[in-house]
């Protein structure tokens, strides 16, 4: 678990700061948490939404800074974590029960067959649009943007290793930012009245 793990155009040695755009992104969680903090007002949900970005933010860092197995699985299950919240909190009444499972279900499933671990996310917001579009509830087009920033966000993360020759800092630095402006748009739409 403590073995090198070098996956990004940017890292070219070990050591801390191997990869600083990539640790400066992660700067997009950070500021993510305080605005879904100060949109919560007091809100107990809201609260522990900010808190789990404010996790993602401190995941992320210390697996860019350290560039470990254990630092990158911590980095992964906070993000997957947040969603799982997300899934419960979207569900609300009688369905909460079988959201986490769902979600978790659908993630593995996805990754199973080749889709990669958030996949599973980026379905996840497409049923949070289209249920809330259903209902006739404003925030499906928060959910709708989310889910299309995500698709964006995904394919320049999956694109860092091609483009090294080309962009020798990557794209992973750019999924950073748009993941903090996801998590912060999904926050939104669950927080609103």
């Amino acid at each position: 678990m403590t073995d090198y793990v070098d996956g990004y155009c940017e890292r070219v040695a070990p050591g801390l700061w191997g990869e600083p755009f990539n640790d400066l992104g992660n700067l997009a969680f950070l500021v993510a948490a305080v605005l879904v903090w100060r949109l919560a007002n007091g809100d107990r949900t809201g609260r522990v939404l900010a808190g789990l970005i404010g996790l993602v933010f401190v995941a992320s860092t210390v697996f860019h800074l350290l560039a470990t197995r254990w630092a990158a699985v911590a980095d992964s299950v906070a993000i997957l974590g947040f969603m799982v919240v997300c899934a419960v909190v979207f569900a609300r009444g009688r369905w909460k029960w079988v959201a986490a499972p769902a979600f978790l279900a659908l993630t593995a499933g996805a990754a199973l067959l080749g889709g990669g671990l958030y996949f599973g996310t980026l379905i996840t917001l497409g049923v949070f649009a289209a249920v809330a579009a259903a209902k006739r509830d404003g925030s499906w087009t928060h959910f709708a943007v989310a889910g299309a920033i995500f698709a964006l966000s995904l394919s320049l993360r999956a694109l860092d290793r091609d483009v090294c020759d080309y962009v020798p800092v990557g794209t992973h630095f750019l999924w950073h930012l748009l993941t903090g402006l996801v998590l912060y748009l999904v926050s939104r739409a669950l927080l609103r009245p």
